[in-house]
């Protein structure tokens, strides 16, 4: 319900500002402009949808040579007691908990490309156990938010993008990612818990997120401890070696298993074109209105009245022109992405804009793309406290990036 009501109250907002450019500003070509983003935004919807079919394809293949070779239901096994609490919907030791953890581990790494896929085969079994059809369920509701809260280990796109733009230290926003990354999925897992009654005090629970809070720990100290210029090299290396790694593991212990790993891949992959299919109205749905807003100007009005109300309370207003990269990224990461890159290039990569734009990029995901792309592949129209849920890690996330970045770079 409240995405309906968001989603026209886009295009309304969008044409009171169009009208309002035109009757006082005389601008003649606002309406113009929005009816071609309607088309070019469908364009994209479409797109991204055609380029994720190879993306989804190669990835739910591989999942079902996992399934079959038995290593997603180990996966599963270790993160049960953890994923039972979280999850009480889902029986103990069901395969979608391996799926479940494939997603966050991409996430984890920044490895975009990956996550999706593994997201909507995730999606997609919970929806298997959901008794309500057009309804979001509690497990795929605290899987998505989770999932857009985008707890985040190794940024390595930002990092790429900096060090083309000709950073000193392309990973100097490493430890500010990851922080405010921890603080978004930390609210967003406390928002869900809430909504839906669950004992975050658990013995079980604590263990497992104090185990997670050493992990990162540990990472910060070993990456604050080696030369800067490594920390980029490194972080992709590792990456990219446990991603492939992955991958070797899910063929090789099918094989000991006698699976037919090729005849399982072709079987997986065949759902990948099904899935991109179903989700390109969601997608173009949401990359229409979103398109709109952002062509009518409602986005910079929108930044430039907080700062000027920043203003007026004598607080410091330099994170005021990183706010577009704010505004946007809950909507869209491609538009997000390109709101930072333009932050670093008019201010300087190095610059305290440059650097906020880049942290409170990797705070958090697209809580909009998400909820359209993993909702809309199994037909979920009612989200329930899923939008709510997931805003409130994203601001969480983007608060926390801003005070970081205060703290780090200021």
């Amino acid at each position: 319900m409240v995405l309906n009501y968001l989603w026209a109250a886009f295009f309304l907002i969008a044409f009171v500002i169009a009208l309002f450019q035109l009757i006082f500003f005389q601008d003649v070509d606002i309406f113009q402009k929005l009816v071609a983003s309607t088309f070019d935004n469908a364009k994209l919807g479409f797109e991204i949808s055609l380029g994720l079919t190879g993306v989804m394809t190669l990835w739910l293949g591989l999942m079902k040579i996992g399934e079959r070779g038995g290593i997603v239901g180990i996966l599963a096994r270790l993160v049960g007691p953890f994923f039972h609490r979280l999850f009480p919907e889902i029986p103990q030791n069901h395969p979608v908990f391996g799926s479940i953890l494939m997603n966050f581990s991409a996430n984890m790494l920044g490895l975009d490309n990956a996550a999706t896929p593994l997201g909507l085969k995730a999606m997609k079994e919970m929806q298997a156990l959901n008794p309500s059809e057009d309804t979001a369920s509690n497990a795929q509701i605290m899987f998505l938010v989770l999932n857009t809260s985008g707890l985040t280990i190794i940024p390595i796109s930002i990092m790429v993008f900096r060090a083309q733009l000709g950073a000193a230290d392309p990973s100097d926003i490493f430890i500010p990612i990851l922080l405010a990354t921890f603080f978004s999925t930390v609210v967003g897992l406390i928002a869900v818990a809430l909504y839906q009654r669950i004992n975050l005090f658990d013995k079980v629970i604590l263990a497992y997120l104090g185990t997670l809070l050493l992990l990162i720990g540990g990472l910060i100290y070993y990456f604050s401890q080696i030369p800067q210029e490594q920390v980029s090299v490194i972080s992709t290396v590792v990456s990219n070696v446990i991603l492939f790694s992955i991958i070797i593991s899910f063929i090789a212990l099918a094989l000991v298993r006698k699976v037919n790993v090729y005849d399982a891949f072709i079987e997986g992959a065949k759902e990948g074109f099904s899935v991109a299919i179903t989700i390109i109205p969601y997608l173009v749905a949401i990359l229409v209105a979103i398109g709109v807003f952002r062509t009518s100007g409602a986005l910079d009005m929108l930044v430039d009245g907080i700062g000027y109300l920043v203003g007026l309370t004598g607080m410091n207003t330099d994170f005021v022109p990183a706010l577009p990269v704010a505004f946007m990224k809950p909507l869209s990461g491609s538009g997000a992405r390109g709101l930072m890159v333009e932050a670093m290039t008019n201010y300087g990569v190095d610059s305290f804009v440059g650097r906020l734009a880049s942290a409170i990029q990797g705070s958090t995901e697209t809580t909009f793309y998400v909820l359209a792309v993993y909702f809309g592949s199994v037909g979920i129209r009612r989200t329930r406290h899923a939008l709510t849920c997931g805003l409130l890690a994203d601001f969480a996330g983007i608060i926390a990036a801003i005070c970081i970045a205060y703290l780090f770079f200021h």
